[in-house]
């Protein structure tokens, strides 16, 4: 056992930039950060020698410079099979609990890429003893009874998932005596994402019989940990117990509301608040859009090659110096009255002079047998959520445009035996990714059209594969299987307000924006 850590009496003020694990910019704003720090916080680290050592090592140093950072940071060292490890029930390396004594919470595995957000947040909540719940998911949560064990399986880089993991972790907070939040990292341990069947993340287990996957309003999260069934239609009939009812205008009066805070939604609301409106903007997932999920962007105006995710924190942060921006918070219903328009979500109703779609696309699904019965179980929409999975694994990408072929390039380049199924004899795709797969040596099965998609055993283990030109069939052994086939518009709420629709569902308007309805407008991909 290692004793704890040291914390210098300056901060790390004066230090060597050398002796910084954590890059120079980064030592500056956690500083700043954890400079709000009320309570003391202790991070208990396990490790094992010759499991995960670059994890550990990571852990390690990240671990000795935040304590370095606050006199308020505390770090402790163990050993997997120590008896500390095993009075905390430890048995993964690494493995860090934050201040245990207290509240059930736990990172197993390195809390790198995306995952690092929610790690630092779950920090700063415990210093301030503050769960950050709202007070309708308060009063859900004083509802429940029983013993809750929550565990978020996740990957490096899902844009999805620490956004789940804190919501487990608020609730982890608010009822310490009944709830425990952990955050599964499936690369690191993926004896765990076998033992608990996970197939795509975030993937949520609220009990061992009751789990979801996606990310979450918090409403609904909590909502589902209190009761321990799908909640998602309970929520949109507004009639669930404990949850505060709202009255016209209680979340606000606005100019304009912007439904989606995709890179369409965060321009308009930038520039309508620049232009003196009162705006705000409500998004039912996360802020970014299908960008958010693209691994890579390349040729964004000033930059030659920038990860999605990366690029939507950036317009992100950019837009919220203008407007106010609302994740997990989706519109249900769109009613136009005599000043304007109500805007009706899980949280109440919001009122505006005008609005603007900004709802995007959502993957398109391929239509074939098996696809719904193995989603989650093989089936994958999202590379850079799922591609984590499939290391040493062979999975087949469906499609031939953009999308697909980028979606092959990453998970090749993640060590996947990675195939191209396109039902024709060329790619629709730009010509560099035509290049770039060429080049990488993906195979490529031509004129074929994906007939069944089989299991066994509830996961995907192969492909039925017809010919487009012979009708000939065959099967395709994998592991899975990532479907790159287009998108389809979210169009609920302009069919909800009579907004004119192209033949192929997409928003109709014209040079301004303007849809059909005075006072509706539109953006982004839900425009085509």
């Amino acid at each position: 056992m290692t004793p704890d850590y040291v914390n210098d009496s300056d901060n790390g003020a004066g230090q060597e930039q050398s002796d910084w694990f954590l890059p120079q910019d980064s030592v500056k704003q956690l500083g700043e950060l954890f400079a709000n720090m009320k309570d003391e916080v202790t991070l208990e680290l396990f490790t094992q020698d010759g499991y995960n050592d670059p994890y550990n090592e990571f852990c390690v140093n990240f671990t000795r410079d935040l304590a370095r950072l606050s006199p308020r940071i505390k770090v402790n060292l163990h050993l997997i099979g120590s008896a500390q490890a095993t009075k905390r029930e430890v048995t993964h390396s690494p493995t860090i609990l934050i201040s245990p004594d207290k509240y059930a919470i736990r990172f197993t595995g390195a809390p790198v890429g995306e995952e690092g957000r929610s790690f630092l947040t779950a920090i700063m909540q415990v210093s301030l003893n503050k769960s950050g719940l709202s007070a309708a998911s308060e009063g859900l949560l004083a509802e429940l009874q029983e013993q809750r064990a929550v565990k978020v399986f996740v990957t490096p880089n899902c844009p999805y998932c620490p956004g789940q993991v804190l919501n487990a972790i608020k609730a982890a907070i608010a009822r310490p005596d009944l709830v425990s939040a952990e955050s599964v990292e499936i690369d690191e341990h993926p004896d765990l994402a076998e033992k608990y069947g996970v197939g795509s993340v975030p993937q949520t287990n609220y009990t061992e019989s009751f789990g979801q996957l996606g990310l979450m309003p918090e409403e609904r999260f909590i909502l589902e940990l209190v009761t321990g069934k799908d909640a998602e239609k309970e929520l949109r009939k507004g009639a669930v117990p404990g949850m505060p009812q709202a009255e016209a205008g209680e979340p606000g009066e606005f100019d304009l509301v912007i439904v989606g805070a995709g890179p369409g939604g965060l321009t308009a609301g930038i520039y309508a608040e620049r232009s003196g409106l009162k705006t705000i903007i409500l998004e039912k997932a996360i802020v970014g859009g299908q960008v958010a999920t693209t691994p890579v962007v390349e040729n964004y105006p000033g930059y030659a090659s920038i990860p999605g995710k990366t690029l939507m924190d950036i317009m992100s942060e950019h837009a919220r110096q203008y407007a106010r921006i609302h994740e997990g918070e989706g519109v249900n219903s769109i009613t136009r009255t005599e000043e304007g328009f109500e805007l009706t979500t899980d949280r109440g109703i919001y009122t505006a002079k005008a609005v603007i779609l900004s709802t995007g696309a959502t993957y398109r699904k391929l239509g074939a047998p098996g696809e719904e019965k193995y989603f989650g179980r093989g089936v994958n929409y999202c590379a850079s959520c799922d591609g984590y999975l499939y290391k040493s694994k062979r999975v087949a990408v469906v499609g031939g445009g953009n999308t697909a072929l980028t979606d092959a390039l990453y998970m090749k380049n993640l060590g996947i035996e990675v195939t191209i199924i396109h039902r024709r004899d060329v790619f629709r795709a730009e010509k560099h990714l035509q290049d770039s797969v060429d080049r990488a040596g993906i195979p490529v099965v031509w004129n074929t059209a994906v007939e069944e998609i089989v299991g066994d055993e509830g996961k995907v283990t192969g492909l039925r594969l017809k010919d487009t030109e012979t009708g000939a069939t065959r099967e395709l052994e994998i592991d899975g299987v990532f479907v790159a086939v287009g998108y389809i518009p979210h169009n609920e709420l302009a069919k909800e307000l009579g907004v004119e629709l192209d033949a192929t569902g997409f928003i109709v308007t014209d040079r301004s924006m303007r849809t059909n309805i005075p006072g509706v407008y539109a953006c982004g991909d839900v425009t085509g």
